[in-house]
């Protein structure tokens, strides 16, 4: 009896969960390990931090997950020890498997930049429990204005890439439309939307008409632009400028940058920039073909965006490539096909740039950005009560944009 290859994958984000698929479809025996027990949809945690949508429309049970495949099981623990020459991992929990090849994909965590006081004050986006706490946050801070308690709610945003536009762009929205409805209390002076950036233009990696018009989308919402301003230091009540300008913040959320948990360190594996784990054109570590790295946690020869476009497609590569070297065929190299970025910037809003040097704005890019979304959601009903909630918040009677104070 033959027996069937053995594949641990670390990580249910999108680079997980595609390797995942390309191995159970190729009969593999895979054990998929997150120490949540649910995957994120990472691009729409902006609309949970801003009571858009619930926690449960950007997740999906693992094991729901798992259970599509019988040759698939799933394991709630996380990572703490790469034993290479063995061929097993350890987990916290004090458990350990055994494989024939391993898949890392565990995604990266914030980039405080060593910015004083940003990890103590700042709050970031990046898991569903940063959604969470930024939500109660708001809303705790907006009812003690109301009460008189607090003398302001004003929301700084630190980094104007595609998260902090889309904050923002967010915020400022609710700030105008949804709060004179809900917190009729709050004088408008007693609220602000500011993003700053360190460029002198908000998204960077689209061309100069796009950035215009994200910059332009956001001034006419009411956010105050900070452009070409670097951080020099967060305060509990203000984000200070390196020209010494203190800008009030009450709620300062910090959109700037990731990198490798610090814990990667200790896995043995050799490391690039950012604490990535470098790894050869095929994406297998060099030394460990037996190793492979996907998503942010890889560093590429050839860099990457950190985006979940190339997350699936060196998810679903690895797969492919762990499948062939089992049948002892040769690896092939990875080769990203760009389909191009987008951002939203709010309600019919947003901003398109394809490879080819297309770009398109307003309210097709804005359907588009929420079609392409919506397909990649894991799960009938998480796609079905997300195209509800965009349509309804939006579109639907002005009230109905008030779950903010909810």
């Amino acid at each position: 009896m033959v027996r069937r290859t053995r594949v641990v994958v670390v990580g249910a984000g999108f680079a997980g969960l595609a390797a995942t698929r390309e191995l159970a479809k190729g009969g593999a025996l895979v054990t998929v390990v997150d120490r949540n027990p649910y995957s994120t949809f990472q691009p729409l945690l902006y609309q949970v931090a801003t009571a858009g949508m619930g926690t449960a429309d950007v997740s999906y049970p693992i094991r729901t997950f798992a259970a599509k495949w019988p040759n698939v099981r799933s394991r709630r623990t996380a990572l703490s020890k790469v034993l290479a020459d063995e061929k097993r991992v350890e987990f916290e929990d004090g458990t350990s498997l055994e494989y024939d090849y391993l898949v890392l994909a565990t995604g990266v965590t914030t980039n405080w930049l060593n910015v004083p006081g940003a990890r103590e004050n700042g709050l970031p986006i990046y898991s569903l429990g940063d959604a969470t706490t930024l939500r109660r946050r708001l809303q705790h801070y907006l009812e003690d204005t109301a009460a008189g308690r607090r003398e302001s709610t004003n929301v700084v945003v630190v980094g104007a890439g595609a998260t902090g536009v889309e904050v923002a762009g967010t915020l400022a929205e609710l700030r105008r439309g949804t709060l004179p409805l809900t917190h009729p209390e709050i004088r408008p002076e007693q609220t602000s939307v500011t993003l700053v950036e360190r460029f002198d233009y908000v998204l960077a990696p689209y061309k100069p008409r796009l950035r215009q018009a994200a910059e332009t989308a956001l001034r006419k919402r009411g956010v105050r632009m900070r452009l070409g301003s670097t951080v020099a230091s967060v305060e509990p009540d203000a984000v200070v400028l390196q020209d010494g300008t203190r800008v009030p913040s009450d709620v300062t959320v910090w959109a700037l940058g990731v990198t490798a948990p610090a814990q990667v360190a200790d896995w043995g594996l050799p490391q690039g920039k950012g604490g990535r784990v470098s790894v050869t054109e095929t994406l297998s570590v060099p030394g460990h073909p037996e190793i492979f790295v996907a998503g942010d946690l890889a560093s590429t020869p050839m860099p990457l965006p950190q985006l979940a476009q190339p997350a699936l497609q060196m998810g679903k590569h690895v797969g492919r490539q762990i499948l062939a070297a089992a049948k002892g065929e040769p690896l092939r190299p990875f080769n990203y096909t760009d389909p191009g970025i987008m951002a939203t910037v709010g309600k019919a809003e947003a901003v398109l740039e394809r490879p080819s040097g297309l770009t398109v704005r307003g309210f097709p890019a804005w359907l588009v950005w929420i079609l392409i979304h919506i397909a990649y959601l894991l799960g009938g009903r998480n796609r079905v009560s997300v195209l509800i909630n965009f349509f309804y918040r939006y579109f639907g009677p002005r009230r109905t944009a008030t779950s903010v104070s909810q």
